[in-house]
């Protein structure tokens, strides 16, 4: 397939993209111009040459992407996204802005013909939540993040339906609006919750931490992405529909929602139980004192997707990393 991805150089775009191209697609990867991680594309231009196409476009001026790409695509994957860190989550005109911008994404696919945009969302949309969350529930979510998130699914589902009412047939294109929750791995943010643990327990320092008494579920990027893709390449329609909302869950499995706290103290002795953890020294994010409780059952049914990597094994990966860095 031709695959547009945006947000071709973030913490998931990255590996997205490498995936898709190992898989044997042609990837045009839209690149904010001037971005810092611009060499992530070059790398992948060494390895996979012409297979790969840069183009470098902002994200509002997604609507135009036909002036720059001249080949009919076959699908989109949306992860172009501002302020995704912890303190642009509040901010309202930030996060708007992306619902514009992604409208201006979904319209692009369309002039490309796709027939598949995949779209990354978020368990922000839920809000706070101390139950099972599944794709039926209602969202009540706290922070501009996840507000913004929850109005992109509205608006595409509203604009789309007004196409096919007009042409009186299905959407033009198949919309799959994924939830991911808590994700971690190589390339992760330096500031996320992993990362500073491996780096602080290894270097012996004192981790500050909030109470740590919500449920969390930790799924690893190469996970994430084989059931990102997984959605991609599953037969039929499987996105939003009059009878199917097209809302689907990334997360691990059941077994791996536990209290953070043990998370964290898992983390403290693989790395050798150096330093020290604090406890209640830090407020809660942006969405304030969450739970991380995820069904996965709607994205197994349909793709048959087994997360193939437990968190014990992934994060002595992320320190075998470092140390062969070192």
């Amino acid at each position: 397939m031709n695959l547009v991805i945006t947000g071709a150089t973030s913490f998931l775009g990255w590996p997205m993209t490498e995936y898709c191209l190992k898989k044997g697609h042609r990837v045009f990867a839209v690149v904010r111009p001037h971005s810092r991680n611009s060499g992530r594309i070059q790398a992948l231009l060494k390895a996979f040459g012409s297979r790969i196409v840069p183009v470098y476009m902002k994200l509002e001026d997604m609507d135009r992407i036909r002036d720059r790409i001249e080949e009919t695509c076959q699908a989109w994957i949306h992860f172009g996204w501002d302020g995704a860190g912890s303190d642009n989550r509040t901010q309202q005109d930030i996060q708007q802005k992306n619902v514009g911008d992604s409208m201006c994404a979904l319209r692009g696919a369309l002039s490309l013909g796709c027939s598949r945009f995949l779209f990354s969302g978020s368990q922000a949309e839920y809000g706070i939540r101390n139950t099972p969350m599944s794709e039926t529930d209602p969202c009540c979510p706290v922070s501009e993040y996840g507000k913004a998130k929850v109005a992109f699914y509205r608006q595409a589902g509203e604009y789309l339906a007004g196409l096919a009412a007009f042409s009186l047939k299905e959407p033009p294109v198949d919309y799959v609006h994924t939830r991911i929750f808590s994700v971690y791995g190589p390339g992760d943010h330096p500031w996320s919750l992993v990362e500073t643990c491996r780096k602080t327990f290894l270097a012996g320092g004192a981790m500050e931490l909030g109470d740590c008494t919500g449920q969390w579920n930790f799924l690893h990027r190469d996970d994430c992405i084989r059931a990102l893709y997984k959605l991609l390449e599953a037969p039929g329609r499987i996105g939003l529909t009059g009878e199917e909302n097209g809302i689907y869950n990334i997360a691990a499995a059941e077994e791996e929602t536990r209290p953070l706290r043990e998370y964290v103290e898992e983390m403290y002795r693989l790395c050798g139980e150096r330093g020290t953890c604090l406890y209640g020294k830090r407020p809660p994010n942006a969405e304030g004192q969450i739970n991380l409780i995820p069904s996965i059952e709607k994205l197994q049914a349909r793709t048959g997707f087994v997360p193939e990597i437990c968190f014990k094994e992934g994060f002595e990966a992320l320190c075998r990393e470092e140390e062969e860095k070192i």
